[in-house]
């Protein structure tokens, strides 16, 4: 089983001429999601690689049945992709570009709450669930295989790694949700550490987060509250210089919070195996899932 995204999947891509868009396109139709439909204003009764391609989502929805939107435009064009695609029904986007405006997104976030959609992203890798063939952003599938561990994390490239750690320690994955790094995410720690407790095929959980703001305290508090799964957790950025930002525009320390020891003690009293380099997160993973008898 799956969070989010599964088999029911029908992705259209906003900006699938664009060559990231196409190419995304592409290699997630490979990995066996149903790539239904295109959406670039002024290319209607075009297509890409064989994808119909439509003038607005509205039309693309009402003639493919899309159901969720890789958001693949230019950061200024983001906030009206997003409110297109939640005002024809969308119910799940995900949105890998970066550079998006912070006041863009707090003005997004309440429409979105308005209309029932969920986004993932900005700036951010997307969602990949293997066991149901389904990818929307931009994760290499290579290393993914069916299992049990869910992944949610900041950091997209630390998503892959953590993916290939499991999977060279000989656990699946259920779902990997990388939420990105920027200040204002459409979804957080929480929203996808509730869903995995609640599924009951996500046997274990990884959280991978960094320095800068408090979502990893607040993960943490909601976990020694509510998750009763074990949670392996990596903080990245533990070298950094107060007030450096260091990769994301949410990874900065300033006011004395968002320390890496700060979000690891919290992780820590919460109940979760905090790992000190994240090479260390499938072997750690691997001796928690035997230590629990899980997958029996």
């Amino acid at each position: 089983m799956a969070i989010l995204l599964d088999r029911s999947c029908r992705l259209l891509v906003q900006g699938i001429t664009g060559r990231e868009g196409s190419f995304h396109a592409r290699l997630s139709r490979e990995f066996g999601t149903a790539v239904v439909a295109g959406v670039t204003p002024g290319r209607g009764g075009s297509a890409v690689d064989g994808v119909p391609v439509f003038n607005t989502v509205e039309a693309a929805v009402r003639e493919t049945g899309a159901n969720t939107s890789l958001v693949s435009v230019p950061a200024a064009g983001v906030a009206d992709a997003i409110l297109e695609a939640a005002s024809a029904g969308i119910r799940l986007i995900v949105c890998i570009a970066d550079g998006v405006p912070v006041l863009d997104m707090v003005k997004v976030k309440p429409y979105l709450a308005q209309h029932g959609a969920r986004l993932i992203g900005p700036n951010c890798p997307g969602i990949t669930s293997p066991g149901e063939r389904a990818r929307v952003g931009i994760m290499p599938t290579y290393m993914f295989r069916p299992g049990g561990v869910g992944i949610v994390s900041r950091s997209g490239t630390l998503t892959y790694e953590a993916v290939a750690l499991l999977s060279a320690s000989g656990l699946g994955q259920s779902t990997a949700v990388g939420i990105g790094g920027d200040p204002v995410p459409g979804t957080g720690f929480i929203d996808v550490l509730q869903l995995f407790q609640e599924d009951p095929e996500t046997q274990a959980i990884v959280l991978v987060g960094e320095i800068g703001g408090t979502a990893e305290e607040e993960a943490a508090a909601y976990i020694k509250q509510h998750v009763t799964k074990p949670v392996v957790a990596f903080i990245a950025g533990r070298s950094a210089p107060p007030g450096r930002r260091m990769g994301h525009a949410g990874a900065i320390i300033s006011g004395g919070s968002g320390s890496a020891e700060k979000k690891i003690r919290a992780l820590e009293e919460a109940g979760c195996t905090v790992v000190e380099t994240h090479v260390a997160i499938g072997e750690t993973m691997a001796r928690v899932w035997r230590d629990r008898g899980l997958g029996a």
